[in-house]
């Protein structure tokens, strides 16, 4: 899980096993779902499948499904993880998965990025034609994949998430450039962009153990708050390390997010508290980021930490993370709460 980022505890280990078993089948199940009769479009598929890193969506529905279960414990003695991993459960975490590579493949384009999970992207191979095509492919075949469940609550929950994740991006766009842009504002957006896909994955795990028509029930509640949360402390991570972070730990194209002129909590903490010569000196870096030129980065950085901004910047992750892990006092007792925890907190401690 998350790409051995987690320290497994030793009674903590079945559970994580069972679960990473069902990656297998989320993966076969997303494999089946794109296969083409047309070889070209095969082949970028194939390519767009080596973007999968932490595979964060699909486990955290696998993992919510299994932490829903009101006797989880004997159940993971058990060993099957049919007893609690649904056929349901996997086809809910392929879409989650299939949705969240056609927003890389678009985030792509947008941001101009040349190199994701250390390797090519689409549009720097094909150009940003092929690629928005190939994001429409991805994201219309998760709606049928969807649409192959008895029930359209999923649909409707992947749907809506996706509309949301559409209206953030928007609201990123329309503040492009925007050095005066507030805390609030951008707490929104990270809502819409990554928390909506995060927390519904939660949501639909649970849903699959307790049953579609359960979202008003407190272990579903409990878990979408979660996701939501911890998907902005995630996106808080993502923001630090666009801008303190190597391509070399990160595995994708840095340093977009100034050069975009998406202005990230880091930057908008330091303008807020800089003294005028300090802004001043920021905001030169920012303009001069925002044409391409990125050889004052370290400068930024050095006054960003000078007020504080990185620390102010975990501190806020974190606070979201024990937010998130606060919610789980209202989930069944067992295995599911403490690996969730454990989630969590990898989220912020990550290096890529």
């Amino acid at each position: 899980m998350m790409q051995g980022v987690l320290d497994i505890p030793d009674e903590l280990q079945s559970l994580q096993d069972i679960v990473a078993s069902g990656f297998e089948r989320v993966e076969s199940v997303f494999a089946r779902q794109l296969v083409s009769d047309l070889p070209p479009v095969d082949q970028m598929c194939e390519h767009v499948e080596r973007y999968r890193g932490k595979m964060l969506r699909p486990m955290l529905v696998l993992l919510c499904g299994a932490a829903s279960q009101p006797d989880l414990e004997s159940r993971v003695r058990a060993g099957s993880t049919d007893l609690f991993i649904s056929d349901e459960h996997i086809t809910m975490g392929a879409v989650c998965e299939m949705v969240h590579m056609a927003t890389l493949v678009h985030d792509d384009v947008l941001d101009e990025a040349e190199i994701r999970r250390r390797g090519k992207t689409i549009n720097a191979m094909k150009g940003n034609e092929t690629s928005i095509i190939l994001g429409d492919y991805l994201i219309a075949s998760a709606y049928e994949l969807c649409a192959s469940l008895e029930s359209p609550i999923p649909s409707r929950i992947v749907g809506q998430a996706s509309a949301i994740m559409c209206t953030g991006e928007l609201l990123q766009l329309h503040n492009r450039n925007n050095t005066d842009l507030d805390e609030d504002t951008y707490f929104e957006i990270l809502k819409r962009k990554t928390a909506a896909l995060i927390g519904a994955a939660c949501e639909l795990g649970a849903l699959g153990t307790l049953g579609f028509d359960q979202q008003d029930h407190p272990t579903t509640k409990a878990l979408l708050g979660f996701g939501t949360d911890l998907g902005i402390a995630f996106q808080i991570q993502d923001d630090v390390l666009d801008l303190t972070g190597t391509l070399e730990t990160v595995g994708k194209s840095v340093g977009k997010d100034l050069e975009k002129g998406k202005l990230t909590y880091p930057i908008i903490h330091h303008l807020n508290n800089a003294s005028d010569q300090q802004r001043t000196l920021a905001l030169e870096i920012i303009q001069e980021a925002s044409t391409g030129d990125q050889s004052r980065i370290s400068q930024l950085i050095d006054l960003v930490s000078e007020t504080g901004s990185i620390q102010a910047t975990q501190n806020m992750a974190q606070s979201f993370v024990d937010s998130a892990k606060a919610r789980l006092t209202d989930i069944p007792e067992g295995p599911g709460r403490p690996m969730l925890r454990l989630i969590a907190d990898a989220v912020i401690t990550r290096s890529h």
